[in-house]
């Protein structure tokens, strides 16, 4: 019997258990093209003066804007032969990319170069391997065996830091790839599994150590890991470690550890958008940094074709399953072509789920009530097709890179820009293309603006009732405005009088 979606939300079933500048070069104009074996193409370029010149890499053949900024900043990379990688780590890059992203041109030159970094770079731009190459090739520099490995305490050499234990997996697990036969050992600390299955990986040593904050701090306060020989730190996603209050973590992580100070360790920030709260944390964190811009922060690929529904609630299942309905009879939802559907609660995840599965759809959701098991259940199902739709709270909308994502649907839009961006950023990942479709309805009415902002600058065109609805709510604001105004005048009036 299929269900409908009002009868799985009104008994849904048991929750399942829980358990900065003194030299500036603005590169503008960047275009790309579609033919990779352009890469080979010499670029001359004077580090002195300001410098246009073109990235020969894939990316619709559409325009992106470089700012790199800082001290005695290197000149960028054209193929990943250019810098002084090792054979094994060449090998180990061809088997993910052709040639370097745009902020991996630029950042492993100034990384491989010892400076301080500070990144920002779109979603599915390659961040995680622009900082992990050259890490892993500083690593093998000064390779070595640590005394205090006998003592069973882990002394790394890399630590990389990320705000959700999703994302610490999955930098573990590219961090892996990319050392494959080097002889450079990687290991994740990250709650929601035993502390001793953690512990025992570290008995064979460990170089790079992929970390959650809270986690890592219990390490350290039991005597199981020591930072006292670190190189080089990342603070991966450090806009939305910032957001989710990580700050006080991360800042007892840097000041009150062994960890070495500023200027005596390589310190790297990577974010997708530029808050003024990462801006303050990079002056802290970082001495004479460079810092890196790929395009504008908080902004979205061209490569994601963007689409919107105005509906109402109660509408919202039906579209979704024509939505559905339609890739599924053109046999285009299978093993490799994947579907992420984000809701706004946790509830909502499972809700969905239920009555997807009930309506003869294969699904899997991922929030925050799982256990770490059962998530990492539900990711590999997903990436190995056997259920190719995934039904996720915003726990996936950073840092999730699955390859064969063909579509995102937000099926409640996040409140601001910025998750938005970041969960349509799922698909059209590494010069793919992807669709993102979102419904949208009167309780989005704040998004209407930046959404028809960001069409535009993404090439695309927004539908006219949105452009209505911006207008809508800037009226909205402007009378908020003024009667927050108005109210001020009436207070200053009743105190003179009380005075």
């Amino acid at each position: 019997m299929r269900l409908s979606y009002a009868d799985v939300v009104a008994k849904p079933p048991r929750p399942r258990p829980t358990s900065i500048e003194s030299h500036r070069r603005f590169i503008t104009n960047t275009s790309y093209v579609q033919n990779l074996e352009q890469c080979d193409t010499p670029i001359n370029i004077n580090a002195n003066e300001e410098t246009e010149f073109p990235d020969k890499i894939k990316d619709g053949g559409l325009d992106l804007s470089v700012v790199v900024t800082g001290p005695d900043v290197p000149s960028p990379i054209v193929n990943f032969t250019d810098v002084d990688f090792s054979p094994t780590i060449i090998k180990n890059i061809r088997k993910a990319y052709v040639c370097p992203t745009p902020i991996q041109r630029h950042a492993i030159p100034v990384i491989m170069a010892g400076h301080d970094i500070m990144a920002c770079a779109q979603t599915g731009s390659g961040k995680t391997a622009a900082f992990c190459f050259p890490i892993i090739s500083g690593v093998l520099k000064e390779f070595r065996r640590v005394p205090e490995r006998l003592e069973k305490v882990a002394c790394p050499l890399a630590l990389i830091l990320s705000p959700t234990r999703e994302l610490c997996c999955q930098i573990f697990e590219v961090s892996k790839n990319f050392c494959n036969q080097t002889g450079v050992k990687v290991a994740a600390a990250y709650g929601g599994e035993p502390k001793s299955l953690q512990l025992k990986s570290f008995e064979s040593g460990v170089d790079i150590l992929v970390a959650t904050p809270g986690r890592l701090i219990d390490f350290c306060e039991l005597s199981k890991v020591s930072l006292k020989m670190i190189k080089y730190m990342v603070i991966d996603e450090a806009d939305l470690m910032l957001h989710m209050g990580f700050e006080p973590q991360i800042r007892k992580i840097v000041e009150h550890t062994e960890i070495p100070r500023v200027g005596r360790r390589q310190t790297m920030l990577f974010c997708a958008t530029l808050p003024y709260k990462v801006q303050t944390l990079a002056s802290a964190f970082l001495s004479d940094h460079v810092f890196i811009s790929v395009g504008r922060g908080g902004s979205s690929t061209h490569l994601i074709i963007q689409e919107l529904m105005l509906v109402e609630d109660n509408e919202k299942p039906q579209r979704l399953k024509e939505l559905l309905d339609y890739p599924i009879a053109n046999g285009n939802l299978g093993k490799t072509a994947l579907v992420l559907i984000f809701v706004a609660t946790k509830k909502g995840a499972y809700s969905l789920e239920c009555w997807l599965n009930c309506n003869g759809f294969s699904a899997v959701s991922l929030h925050g009530d799982k256990c770490q098991m059962e998530r990492e259940r539900a990711l590999a199902s997903f990436k190995m097709g056997l259920t190719p739709i995934l039904v996720a709270t915003d726990l996936a909308s950073r840092g999730l890179d699955v390859a064969g994502i063909a579509q995102v649907v937000n099926y409640d839009l996040p409140r601001d820009i910025d998750t938005y961006v970041q969960r349509i950023g799922r698909t059209g990942r590494a010069g793919k293309g992807g669709r993102a479709t979102s419904f949208f309805t009167s309780k989005n009415l704040c998004l209407a603006k930046a959404l028809s902002a960001l069409l535009k600058e993404c090439h695309q065109d927004a539908p006219n009732w949105l452009y209505k609805y911006a207008e809508r709510y800037m009226c909205l604001n402007d009378h908020h405005l003024d009667f927050n105004k108005s109210l001020k005048i009436v207070m200053r009036y009743l105190v003179t009088l009380r005075n």
